[in-house]
C-alpha cells in the first residue's frame, strides 16, 4: 500500500512539473524580415506619405533620385570597362547600378518607377481618387528625375574626372539600349514589353528592400533584381535617364528626341504596367485579407457604414 501511494505521489509531482514547463515561454529570436502582407502595408503607407508631401519636397526628392540614376549609370559603365567575359561584365555592370538604386531606396528619394509600385498600393487600399494630386505627383517625379539626371551628367562632364576609356564603353551601352529604333513600330512595342519586365524586377527590388530590416539586407535585396534587369537589357526609364543624360552631353550619335520617342516613352508606359499591376495590385489583391494597414481598415470601416 505504501509503495502504491508513493508511486501515485511521484506521478502527480511529475505531472505538475510537466505543466509548469509547458507554461514557460520559449525565447525565440525575432524574425529578420517583413512578411508579404506587411510589405504591402509599407507600400501603401509610403505611397500616402509621398503623395502628402508639399510639392517642393516632391520635386527636390525627385531631382535627388534622378541624380542617383546618373551616378549609378556612370558606375555601371566604369566597373565594366575592359571586361571581356560576358557574365562578369553583366555582374559588374549590375552591381554598379545597384549603388544608385540603393541610394534611392534608403534615402526615401522619389523615383518615377518606384512610385509606380507605391502609389497603386495606396490607392488600392483607400476610397476615392484624388486625381489632380496624383497626376501632379507623377508628373513632378518624372520631370524631376530627368532634370536631376541631366544636372549630374552636366556636373560630371564639367569636372573632367572620367578617363577616355569611359566614353567608348558608354557608346556601347547606348547602342545596346537604342537598338530597338532600327525595327520601327515593332521595336517601339518591344521596348514597351521590355519596360514591363524591367519594372516588374525593380518593383521586386523595392519589395525585397522593404522586407529587409537592416542596411545589409536592403542593399542585397536591391542588388539581385537590379543585376538581373541590367544583364537582360530590360528597358527601365529611370535608369535610361542616367545613361541618356551622359550620352546626350558626350556623344552626338543620337538626338534627344530619339532618346525620348523611341525609348523613354514606350519604356515609361511599360514601367507603369510592370510596377503598378504585376507587383502592386497583384500582391495587394493576393494579400488583401491579411493587410492590416490603417488605409485598409479605414476602407473596411467605410464599407460597413454604407
Amino acid at each position: 500500500m505504501a509503495s502504491d501511494e508513493e508511486a501515485k505521489m511521484k506521478e502527480r509531482n511529475e505531472n505538475i512539473e510537466t505543466e509548469q514547463r509547458s507554461d514557460v515561454k520559449i525565447d525565440q529570436p525575432g524574425r529578420q524580415f517583413y512578411i508579404p502582407s506587411q510589405i504591402v502595408d509599407e507600400f501603401g503607407e509610403k505611397g500616402r506619405d509621398h503623395l502628402n508631401k508639399p510639392f517642393r519636397a516632391q520635386l527636390l526628392l525627385a531631382l535627388t533620385a534622378g541624380s542617383f540614376m546618373t551616378f549609378g549609370a556612370v558606375f555601371s559603365v566604369l566597373l565594366a570597362v575592359g571586361v571581356e567575359a560576358k557574365g562578369i561584365y553583366h555582374l559588374l555592370s549590375g552591381l554598379g547600378f545597384a549603388a544608385g538604386y540603393s541610394m534611392v531606396f534608403i534615402s526615401g528619394s522619389v523615383l518615377f518607377t518606384e512610385i509606380n509600385v507605391l502609389l497603386p498600393s495606396y490607392l488600392f487600399n483607400k476610397s476615392g481618387l484624388m486625381k489632380s494630386n496624383i497626376y501632379k505627383f507623377w508628373a513632378s517625379a518624372y520631370i524631376g528625375n530627368i532634370l536631376g539626371a541631366f544636372i549630374v551628367a552636366g556636373l560630371i562632364q564639367m569636372s573632367g574626372s572620367l578617363s577616355d576609356t569611359f566614353y567608348p564603353e558608354l557608346t556601347k551601352y547606348l547602342d545596346h539600349k537604342m537598338k530597338f529604333m532600327d525595327y520601327g513600330i515593332k521595336g517601339w512595342f518591344e521596348v514597351l514589353v521590355s519596360g514591363i519586365l524591367a519594372n516588374w524586377l525593380i518593383g521586386m527590388a523595392a519589395f525585397l528592400t522593404t522586407a529587409a530590416r537592416d542596411i545589409t539586407g536592403k542593399i542585397l535585396g536591391t542588388m539581385l533584381p537590379v543585376v538581373l534587369f541590367v544583364a537582360g537589357n530590360f528597358q527601365h526609364s529611370a535608369a535610361n535617364m542616367g545613361y541618356f543624360s551622359m550620352g546626350f552631353l558626350a556623344s552626338d550619335k543620337y538626338t534627344w528626341y530619339e532618346y525620348i520617342l523611341f525609348n523613354l516613352v514606350p519604356a515609361s508606359i511599360g514601367n507603369l504596367i510592370g510596377g503598378g499591376i504585376l507587383v502592386s495590385l497583384l500582391f495587394s489583391y493576393a494579400y488583401k485579407e491579411d493587410i492590416q494597414t490603417s488605409l485598409g481598415k479605414k476602407k473596411q470601416k467605410e464599407r460597413r457604414t454604407l
